[in-house]
C-alpha cells in the first residue's frame, strides 16, 4: 500500500460460517495491503455460492487460494515458499487446485502458469466475478487465467463476507485501481485505472453492516481522497462528463459526510490518502462530524523535493506543510501517520537531512517506513538505477526509525491525563483480564475489563503510556453507546 501492510495478519487463513448445502472447502490466504484482505472477503463472498465453505485446514482444502501482493519484494518471495507448500500437499492430494489471485497474478501469469507450473489458476484483481468459470476449466483439467483489468469493475453488487471479523471493525472499498504513477509503486499495472464505485452502494453496505452489529467502518481505496462519482467510469473521463454529471457528481468530502450522516452513531475512518488530492472540504467535513474520528494516514515518502520529483509525487515538501498546517488549524488534535522510503534511487546525505528535518517539523503519530527495494514493472525499475548502497539505505532508515520513535512516545504522552471514547475492539494482547480498543486518533488502549463488552463505546480515563499504547481505568459508556 506504498498501502499499510500489517504484518501480524500476513498470510492468516480465513474462515466465514459454513453453509450446510456447500460440498468443497476453499482455503484462503493473504497477504499484502487492506485492500487484498477486503478482496479475500469478496471472492469468498463469490464462491460461497458456488458450493465452497471455508477451512483453516490446509490439507482438507478442495482450492486453494492465495492472495499476493507485488508492492514489496519479501511478500512475494513469501508467496512463492507457500507454493511450494502447496504443491507438496497437492501430491496426496491431486484433485487439490491451486491458484494465485491478486496483484501478483497479472505480472507473473507467464511464469506461474506456464514456465514453472506450479498454479492451475490465475486470477487478477478485476475478474473475480469470473471465478465460477475459471473454476470450470480447471475442473475440466484446464489451465485457466484472466488478468484483464476493467475500466468498470468496482464490486459495488457483491456483499462481501466479512472473514475472521472481530465484528465490530470493517474495511468497505470505495474505488478501485489508482491514476497516480508513483515511479516506485505497481498498482496502476496490477490495478488498473481509478474508477469510483456508486455511493448508494456504499451507503446500503455501510447500513447492512450496522444491522449486523458493527460499530466502526474503514473506507478503503488505493486513494479514496480522488474519489468521484459522476454515473460510472474512469476519473480521468470526468471532463469529457455532461453538464448534469458534473452537477450531480459525489466527490470525497460528499461521500464522507453522507457516510457518517447515514450511520450517526458509527466511526467512520478512511484509508488511503494522498497529499496532491487530499482537499480541506475533508477536513471541514471531519471537524463537523463527531462520528469521524481525528487521524488521517497522509504518506509522504520523502523529505526532499528533488526525490519527491523523481517518485512523481504531485506535490513539494512546501505544500505538504501547508496541507499539514491547515489540518492542524482545522483540527488542533488530529493524528496523522506517514509512509516513508529511504534510499530511492539518487538519495543523498542532504536528501536523508531532508526527510528527517520533515519529520522533525510534523513529528507524526507512528509510521511505516521501508528501505527502497525495486519493484519488477515499476518506471522506477525501467528508468533509475538503484544506486544507493544496502548499508546506506539500512543507516539512513534506522535513524528516521529512531526519530519516528521518540515522535509516538511525545505523541502517546499527550493523551495521558485525558478521558477519551475509545471502541473495544477485543482483548489486550497480553491480558485476559484487559480490554484494548482505539481512542479518535488511532492510538491503542487497553483497560480493565470489568462489566463492559466488545462493541461498547467506553469513556477511559488514561493514566500511563508507553510509546505505542495508552493504559487507562474506564469510566463509564459514551454518548454513543
Amino acid at each position: 500500500m506504498e498501502k499499510i501492510i500489517d504484518e501480524s495478519v500476513q498470510g492468516s487463513s480465513l474462515s466465514i460460517a459454513k453453509n450446510a448445502k456447500n460440498t468443497r472447502k476453499l482455503y484462503i490466504e493473504s497477504y499484502g495491503c487492506q485492500m487484498n484482505f477486503s478482496d479475500s472477503e469478496i471472492v469468498a463472498s463469490i464462491l460461497a455460492t458456488e458450493g465452497f465453505n471455508t477451512t483453516e485446514r490446509l490439507e482438507e482444502a478442495d482450492l486453494v487460494l492465495v492472495n499476493t501482493c507485488s508492492i514489496r519484494e519479501k511478500a512475494e518471495l513469501t508467496v512463492r515458499k507457500r507454493l511450494e507448500k502447496f504443491n507438496a500437499i497437492k501430491k496426496e492430494r491431486p484433485h487439490m487446485k491451486v491458484g494465485v489471485l491478486g496483484c501478483m497474478a497479472e505480472r507473473l501469469k507467464s511464469q506461474l502458469l506456464e514456465e514453472e507450473k506450479i498454479v492451475d489458476m490465475v486470477v487478477g484483481p478485476d475478474a473475480y466475478k469470473d471465478l465460477p468459470n475459471l473454476i470450470q476449466e480447471i475442473d475440466e483439467g484446464r489451465n485457466a487465467v484472466n488478468v484483464i483489468l476493467s475500466k468498470e469493475e468496482t464490486y459495488g453488487d457483491v456483499a462481501p463476507v466479512r472473514l475472521n471479523s472481530n465484528g465490530v471493525t470493517a474495511f468497505v472499498s470505495i474505488t478501485r485501481g489508482c491514476d497516480n504513477m508513483c515511479t516506485f509503486c505497481v498498482v496502476p499495472f496490477t490495478r488498473g485505472r481509478e474508477r469510483s464505485r456508486e455511493p448508494q452502494s456504499i451507503i446500503n453496505e455501510i447500513n447492512e453492516l450496522w444491522d449486523k452489529g458493527f460499530k466502526e467502518v474503514t473506507l478503503l481505496g488505493q486513494n479514496v481522497d480522488s474519489y468521484l462519482w459522476y454515473g460510472g467510469g474512469l476519473k480521468k473521463g470526468f471532463e469529457k462528463a455532461s453538464e448534469m454529471q458534473k452537477a450531480t457528481a459525489v466527490d470525497f468530502a460528499q461521500l464522507l459526510e453522507m457516510a457518517a450522516q447515514a450511520q450517526p452513531k458509527m466511526r467512520f475512518r478512511f484509508s488511503t490518502s494522498n497529499p496532491q488530492d487530499m482537499t480541506l472540504d475533508v477536513i471541514h467535513v471531519m471537524a463537523k462530524n463527531d462520528n469521524i474520528p481525528n487521524y488521517i494516514h497522509l504518506p509522504v515518502q520523502s523529505g526532499s523535493n528533488r526525490i519527491l520529483k523523481k517518485m512523481n509525487r504531485l506535490h513539494t515538501r512546501e505544500e505538504y506543510f501547508e496541507l499539514i498546517d491547515n489540518i492542524r488549524k482545522i483540527i488542533p488534535d488530529c493524528a496523522i501517520s506517514q509512509d516513508m522510503i529511504s534510499g530511492f534511487p539518487t538519495e543523498t546525505e542532504e536528501d536523508h537531512q531532508d526527510t528527517l528535518s520533515l519529520l522533525e517539523y510534523v513529528k507524526y503519530d507512528y509510521g511505516f517506513m521501508y528501505a527502497y527495494s525495486e519493484r519488477p514493472g515499476t518506471m522506477a525499475a525501467r528508468k533509475l538505477k538503484d544506486d544507493v548502497p544496502l548499508e546506506t539505505k539500512k543507516r539512513r532508515l534506522a535513524e528516521i526509525i529512531a526519530l519516528q520513535r521518540e515522535h509516538c512516545q511525545y505523541r502517546t504522552e499527550q493523551h495521558v491525563g485525558k478521558t477519551q471514547e475509545i471502541l473495544i475492539e477485543g482483548l489486550s494482547k497480553k491480558s485476559d483480564t484487559h480490554w484494548k480498543g482505539r481512542n479518535s486518533q488511532n492510538t491503542v488502549a487497553v483497560f480493565p475489563k470489568e462489566h463492559y463488552k466488545v462493541g461498547d463505546f467506553v469513556m477511559v480515563k488514561m493514566t500511563s503510556c508507553t510509546s505505542a499504547t495508552l493504559m487507562g481505568e474506564a469510566v463509564g459508556y459514551s454518548e454513543n453507546n
